[in-house]
């Protein structure tokens, strides 16, 4: 026991050897050492720093057979763990090498350690029997042989050359003879003749050694019996015979025949053959040999990765008394062919892998051996589909999976890989190994609107919280990185600042407001909601930006503009205007009798009568007054039309229908009374529609009198509303002072009489106009198309006071009054112009509001 602990630690003491060349590093250690002794310096001879080791992590890789050692996680030592048998592990072959994969992590790198166990003189030569008979004729000559059944040794190299040793004896001797060049076989040698009577039995011991230090030996007792008579054995025509078989031969197969002749005659040459002395022991399970005839047949599978040779002896015996027996060598060489597919293991697998991993990332460990030789053995490796993946070889049989092309997990979230072998026999033989790769999300990808702008129709007076439309942003990412909220981010309107109606009641502009006070959006859902009833006449087109966030880290953000347009609704009367000409309070409180009306959701009616003068005896057609209205809201709802509701039938006057001119509907007599009252119904073209009344007073005076109102009243504005007693005071004055003028223009001078007679006899008949002399521009617009009009296609024109408005004046032209009796009709264009009550050269001033009144 002592001899082996020293010839142990001799071993030990053999350096390490290790080279990096290629990136493996080579140890050995003697078979049975005991668990615990160091191999070697694993971490210092890697180039790891102290205490490195266990902070990355260095340990071995599972191998497909136990390797019996281990790393120490402390001192990164390679240690013995158990017990290291090489016959065990390696058998007969020689060197016995051990592969091992070391891995240290941050960053994650594999190195290739080579073990070698070698061998130590742990087992003794051992005899295929303890006791073996044998039986020699007497009449053997000396020198016969006798071959006897060598010794094995299940150790290698020196240790398993073996040498025999004969006990002493007079008759025999011992020969050794090389079989090949592997094997020694001892022989029997009959050195002296043999006498039965004498000494019928022998017994010898053959002893074999090996060539370890110390040398172990094996016995084997011979018992030879001295047999009488029979005095040839059979003799084979080869001594060695040598065959080669393919390792997938079938069962059955004839493997070869061997011949063998006796010199006897009768039952003494009669010859049985059988096959012993097998090298390995294993070969009894798959050869036999015919007992008549010699055929040596195949009676089980070969593996050549298991045996590649056997070794056997075939003797030759005969019937005689005793038997004579010849042998013959037989070696049976094993020849491999490609009967194994490669084997892909996996040996580390780092996943999910981050998409935005960096090119050349090693994903997995790859470990491909083949268990052939030869070309058999060599395998080619590659993985499919060959994008993004690839194999690069980081030594023999060893592979890493990396990262060829930069992932998109939105395109593509996991790949099946497959890790395709195949080695170079003839056929090929192939194998695979299948992955699953899953790609990690990281935040790169923005949320992203269906579209750049939204348009959205909203009626006004929509209830508070109403929906308005439903906004949606795709994110390809997933989880938070995909989740969107949504916010209002920017944009407003300008309150009312634009608005017609707040120019005609005198009401300031609402100032800017941001759309936030006007609508939410729903983080969750892009629901946008209404915070408040739209009102058309406050805002028409409110335009934002509805901003979609996603949870990501950092958070990335889409942008889609919001134009939200409120559709009018006919939620306004008409509200009367107050004559061309008259105080600004007028206008005030005409605007505000129309704003309460509406307020209170009906009809505006006027509470002041509107006054006119019309001349006796003035032709059909002459224009007498103008009714202005506007309505605050838009298109259909705001186009007004005029009707006559009192007095009913055929009166002397009519009113435009959509100009709002009162106007004679015959000429005028004396029949006709001097005060005629009308009440005028102004209605918009709404569903349901709305309307508005006014009440005009038309006084029948004479020429001159009309023609002096007309004058006084646009001097003094007195085309307001006024009582009628003072309006016949007024009148009254009037008559006294112009038939005063009369007389005394009549005493002084008939031809200043007749000067005033002509300009009575040619202004009398018809109306009196603002034209100067020269031809007059008529601007007009038909009956039906006068208010298809908006407030922002409207014109700036000036009026007789001087002001800038945005009216659109219409001039009445120099046209010969229409013959009596013929009324124009109220489907002809009748002029949107600045008119008034004329007889004579009497006048009542209109002006055409921003937001447009009828005609």
């Amino acid at each position: 026991m002592g001899e082996r602990c020293r010839a142990a630690l001799r071993v030990l003491v053999l350096q390490a050897a290790w080279a990096l060349a290629g990136g493996q590093v080579r140890y050995s250690v003697p078979e049975e050492a005991e668990a615990g002794t160091v191999v070697g310096r694993l971490a210092q001879d890697l180039g790891l720093e102290a205490g490195e080791a266990e902070a990355r992590r260095l340990r071995l890789v599972a191998q497909g057979r136990r390797a019996s050692v281990e790393v120490s996680g402390a001192s990164g030592a390679l240690l013995v763990s158990s017990r290291l048998d090489r016959e065990e592990l390696c058998g007969k072959s020689a060197p016995c090498a051990l592969r091992l994969e070391v891995l240290v992590e941050r960053p994650l790198r594999v190195f290739h350690v080579e073990l070698e166990v070698t061998d130590i003189n742990d087992n003794a030569p051992i005899f295929p029997a303890a006791r073996k008979n044998l039986s020699l004729s007497e009449n053997s000559p000396p020198g016969f042989l006798i071959p006897l059944d060598g010794a094995s040794d299940a150790d290698i190299g020196s240790n398993a050359q073996l040498s025999y040793t004969l006990s002493p004896s007079d008759y025999f001797s011992l020969d050794l003879q090389k079989s090949n060049e592997r094997n020694l076989v001892p022989e029997l040698i009959l050195t002296k003749s043999l006498d039965r009577e004498t000494i019928p039995v022998h017994r010898l011991v053959l002893t074999a050694s090996d060539g370890g230090r110390p040398s172990l030996t094996g016995t084997m007792e011979l018992v030879i019996t001295v047999a009488d008579v029979n005095d040839n054995a059979p003799q084979f025509n080869q001594s060695v015979y040598k065959v080669q078989l393919p390792e997938n031969a079938t069962v059955g197969t004839l493997v070869g025949r061997v011949n063998a002749t006796d010199a006897d005659e009768g039952i003494n040459s009669e010859i049985t053959f059988a096959a012993k002395s097998f090298v390995p022991p294993s070969g009894r399970d798959v050869i036999s040999v015919n007992p008549k005839t010699g055929e040596v047949h195949l009676t089980g599978a070969l593996d050549f990765e298991d045996v590649s040779v056997f070794d056997f002896r075939i003797e030759a015996r005969d019937h005689g008394t005793p038997p004579l027996s010849g042998h013959c060598s037989v070696e049976l060489q094993v020849l491999d062919v490609n009967d194994n597919a490669p084997e892909v293991r996996v040996t580390s697998l780092s996943v999910p892998v981050s998409e935005d991993a960096a090119v050349g990332t090693v994903v997995a460990l790859l470990s491909v051996s083949d268990r052939d030789s030869g070309a058999n053995g060599r395998v080619r490796c590659w993985v499919w589909p060959a994008s993004p993946f690839g194999l690069e070889a980081t030594f023999a049989g060893s592979y890493s999976l990396v990262l060829r092309e930069a992932l998109d997990r939105e395109r593509v979230s996991e790949y099946e890989v497959e890790v395709r072998a195949e080695d170079g026999g003839a056929p090929a033989l192939r194998a695979s190994r299948g992955l699953r790769v899953p790609v990690s999300d990281v935040n790169d990808n923005a949320p992203a609107f269906a579209q750049a702008v939204y348009t959205v129709l909203a009626r006004e007076n929509n209830a508070a919280g109403a929906e308005l439309a439903r906004l949606w942003a795709r994110d390809p990412d997933e989880a938070g990185n995909g989740r969107v909220s949504y916010s209002v981010w920017e944009g407003g309107a300008a309150a009312a600042s634009s608005s017609s109606w707040s120019s005609w009641s005198g009401a300031a502009g609402g100032g800017w407001r941001p759309a936030s006070s006007y609508v939410s959006v729903d983080a969750e859902s892009g629901r946008l909601w209404a915070l408040q009833p739209l009102d058309y006449e406050e805002l028409q087109v409110l335009q934002f930006e509805v901003r979609a966030v996603d949870a990501g880290e950092p958070p990335l953000c889409g942008n889609a503009t919001v134009q939200l347009f409120v559709l009018d609704e006919n939620d306004n009367a008409p509200a009367l205007l107050p004559p061309a000409g008259s105080a600004p309070e007028a206008g005030g409180a005409a605007a505000e009798a129309a704003r309460a009306a509406q307020a209170a959701g009906g009809s505006v009616s006027a509470s002041d009568t509107l006054w006119a003068w019309a001349a006796w005896g003035a032709p059909a057609g002459q224009v007498v007054a103008k009714i202005r209205a506007v309505d605050a809201d838009s298109g259909y709802n705001a186009w007004l039309r005029y009707e006559l509701w009192e007095p009913r039938g055929k009166g002397p006057f009519r009113v435009g229908l959509y100009s709002g001119e009162v106007s004679t509907a015959r000429a005028l007599d004396e029949a006709d009374g001097p005060r005629h009252r009308l009440l005028i119904v102004v209605r918009d073209h709404g569903e349901p529609a709305r309307s508005a009344t006014a009440t005009l007073s038309v006084s029948l005076v004479e020429a001159a009198e009309a023609a002096l109102a007309a004058a006084a009243g646009s001097s003094s504005s007195s085309s307001r509303a006024a009582p009628g007693a003072d309006a016949g005071a007024g009148a009254a004055g009037a008559a006294t002072n112009v038939w005063l003028v009369v007389a005394i223009c009549a005493v002084s001078s008939l031809f200043l009489l007749a000067v005033v007679l002509y300009g009575a006899s040619r202004w009398a008949p018809r109306a009196a106009v603002l034209s100067g002399p020269g031809p007059t521009t008529l601007v007009c617009a038909s009956e039906v198309g006068s208010w298809s009009y908006s407030q922002r296609h409207s014109r700036s024109l000036c009026v007789a006071d001087g002001a800038a408005k945005s009216d659109l004046m219409v001039f009445s032209p120099n046209f010969p009054p229409p013959p009596p009796g013929a009324a124009p009709k109220d489907t002809q264009p009748e002029p949107s112009a600045l008119l008034g009550t004329v007889s004579g050269a009497s006048l009542v001033h209109f002006s055409l509001p921003s937001h447009p009144p009828s005609g």
